[in-house]
């Protein structure tokens, strides 16, 4: 089941999340603003009908050839693309969440350790790359994100 970490993280008699399902192809992007117990940016693009996703806490880069940690985190279902409101206390990612960009994607090369992704949103426009970083703590959760133009 591709959305069952996320379903598992969540009780939805409690948080305004979508409980979604696994969907169609729709080729989007979505970056939101998460202020829960850090300020940080969530990072999704959709693949294979869902939002593969990563906490970005510095926020996505705008310029080429900068880079920051991204961690990945669990996918979600297509219908978060558009959420926004407030986790609350007590629950996972407890917080208030706002888009800060949104907008088409194109997933130009992907393997294990490694996405090219063409974006074309409001903020983010370009060719930006994931690529897996396990660094001092050998996390396979950790990527490094970068606008490559």
């Amino acid at each position: 089941m591709p959305l069952e970490q996320y379903r598992a993280k969540r009780d939805f008699k409690k948080t305004p999340e979508p409980i979604g399902d696994k969907g169609a192809a729709t080729g989007i992007f979505v970056v939101q603003e998460h202020d829960a117990s850090h300020l940080h940016y969530d990072f999704r693009f959709e693949l294979d009908g869902v939002l593969k996703s990563w906490a970005v806490p510095k926020g996505v880069p705008t310029e080429a050839k900068v880079k920051r940690l991204a961690v990945e985190t669990e996918d979600h279902p297509i219908g978060y693309a558009d959420f926004e409101g407030s986790i609350p206390e007590g629950e996972y990612g407890a917080g208030t969440v706002r888009i800060w960009d949104s907008g088409r994607s194109q997933v130009l090369e992907q393997d294990d350790n490694r996405y090219v992704v063409l974006l074309a949103g409001k903020k983010l426009l370009g060719k930006y790359a994931l690529v897996r970083f396990r660094g001092r703590d050998n996390n396979p959760k950790n990527w490094l994100i970068m606008k490559l133009s």
